[in-house]
């Protein structure tokens, strides 16, 4: 405990206090118990925020151990990439039953053991932050900005939910920010308008058509202001014995999601060999299914894509190229524990944008409009010497310039002469007032203020070092680290395909 005098500022202090001091090692779990505490003793639920920069070194909840990534990949034990060390599900069961949230902001220069500390924030319904190799002057207003957002939403506390269902199925699973005691109630400490669960139905009796299928979700919770409220959703869906009804009224951007989150919670227990097996199983099967039922006869080397899901392969192969599916040691684990966590919370439209970013081209704008130009496909094909792209996928964003970009253009946007005098070190655009540069960061503000995260801009002009960053981002290529372009997996799901009807 502290004795600090009466009418001194905390916060101030406490780098005078520990000035001298040697101890390195922070702690993590005491002090959410000891918020924890806080919150019982007021009687009411709540959110910490939790403020995380250096690496615990023990074993024990609060005290972790570093992880040898290129070992555990090449052993059948690369699962436990992902597996929390520790007792930290039993803190957040406590958490979860005394309506107390935790958010983790994290500051890493080092590895960090975020498959661990993770835990308690995705059990709570709380938010993950990760800001690597934090520097003050470029950084900040990212982080800034993150946690003045957090602290405007509006949530709901100590919630529980469940959905029930009419005859025919059944809710067989879940997933998101969520802890769960038994197999029908969801438990959230909190709950905000950027989380999503999403649940699987498994049909298991006779559906009828003339009545359909009802789904009910009821989530009881207490509000900002204190009044226990439930918020209750009823949803009637047609049923059909056509298949070709099914195939026609596919969501392809929910399927994503879907896929993306089984994969993700997958891993916890499968290597990750076996998790894209099936995937790739998965996407080959509908498809193939499509063709032999519902497709007009053709050739037997044609490939047939349903209307409403051509663009699940193209989705199919981003999400097997992730960070997190792509089993490469060049990627750090905690890097890739911190993006799965993401993706397990996300909602439909943030789950798509994650795997299949935005990519604008600038350079038509057209400023007589109030029109965003429309995105082209997210290859290097697209790219031009004379354009300007911007890209987003709700965590980045960059702004790539090519080289012979013009200088209207250039003088319009940064307020230099040339592509030369550009500077690749800023993190913001310049406030200039003219209608080009007003009307880029307007849309920059529109594609932001969509997205709970805060997206640091990244200036890249073509052929420097950055750019090959900004490359990893182009999904339809192929990637870095081995993943095949959308092309050559198109290639691939046919031949599955092709064996399937064979």
């Amino acid at each position: 405990l502290l004795h600090v005098p009466l009418g001194y500022n905390l916060l101030d202090q406490i780098p005078e206090l520990f000035a001298d001091t040697n101890e390195s090692e922070t702690i993590f779990a005491p002090v959410i118990q000891a918020g924890m505490e806080a919150l019982k003793a007021a009687e009411c639920a709540g959110k910490l925020f939790i403020f995380h920069s250096s690496l615990p070194t023990a074993e024990a909840p609060g005290k972790l151990k570093n992880r040898d990534d290129k070992k555990l990949l090449n052993t059948d034990k690369e699962k436990t990439l992902f597996q929390p060390q520790g007792n930290y599900e039993a803190l957040a069961k406590d958490c979860v039953a005394n309506g107390c949230c935790v958010n983790l902001f994290l500051f890493p220069n080092q590895y960090m053991d975020v498959a661990s500390m993770g835990l308690v924030t995705m059990y709570t319904g709380g938010t993950l932050y990760k800001y690597n190799n934090f520097q003050l002057e470029t950084d900040s207003p990212q982080f800034l900005s993150d946690l003045r957002k957090d602290i405007q939403k509006k949530m709901g506390f100590d919630a529980t939910m469940r959905v029930r269902t009419s005859t025919g199925f059944r809710a067989t699973d879940f997933f998101g920010a969520i802890y769960m005691n038994n197999t029908t109630d969801v438990e959230m400490a909190a709950v905000d308008c950027d989380k999503a669960v999403t649940v699987e139905f498994k049909h298991d009796d006779k559906l009828n058509e003339d009545t359909g299928a009802l789904i009910q979700c009821a989530v009881l919770y207490t509000s900002m202001s204190g009044q226990r409220r439930i918020r209750i959703h009823n949803l009637g869906l047609n049923c059909s014995s056509q298949l070709a009804d099914v195939y026609r009224t596919c969501e392809t951007d929910a399927l994503i999601n879907f896929f993306a989150k089984s994969a993700f919670k997958a891993v916890l227990s499968q290597p990750l060999k076996t998790v894209r097996d099936i995937l790739m199983n998965q996407t080959a099967h509908m498809l193939a299914c499509y063709k032999k039922n519902c497709a007009s006869p053709a050739a037997v080397s044609q490939l047939i894509l349903p209307d409403t899901v051509k663009v699940l392969p193209v989705y199919m192969n981003c999400l097997l190229k992730s960070c997190v599916l792509a089993g490469r040691p060049e990627i750090p684990t905690d890097e890739r524990a911190f993006h799965r966590q993401l993706v397990m919370a996300m909602g439909v439209a943030d789950t798509q944008l994650y795997f299949y970013p935005l990519l604008l081209p600038i350079h038509s704008l057209d400023l007589k409009s109030d029109a965003v130009p429309a995105a082209v496909r997210c290859s290097e094909e697209r790219l031009s010497e004379g354009g300007a792209f911007l890209l987003a996928n709700g965590l980045s964003m960059f702004l790539w310039l090519g080289a012979s970009v013009s200088p209207e253009l250039i003088q319009g946007l940064f307020n230099v002469p040339s592509f030369a005098h550009i500077s690749t070190e800023a993190i913001s655009l310049p406030n200039l007032d003219n209608p080009f540069s007003k009307k880029l960061k307007h849309i920059l503000e529109q594609i932001q203020s969509q997205k709970p995260y805060t997206m640091k801009l990244m200036i890249v002009k073509q052929r420097e070092q950055p750019e090959m960053l900004f490359r990893q981002f182009l999904v339809e290529d192929k990637n870095i680290y081995g993943g095949a372009s959308y092309v050559d997996f198109l290639v691939c799901i046919h031949k599955e395909i092709s064996q399937l009807l064979s």
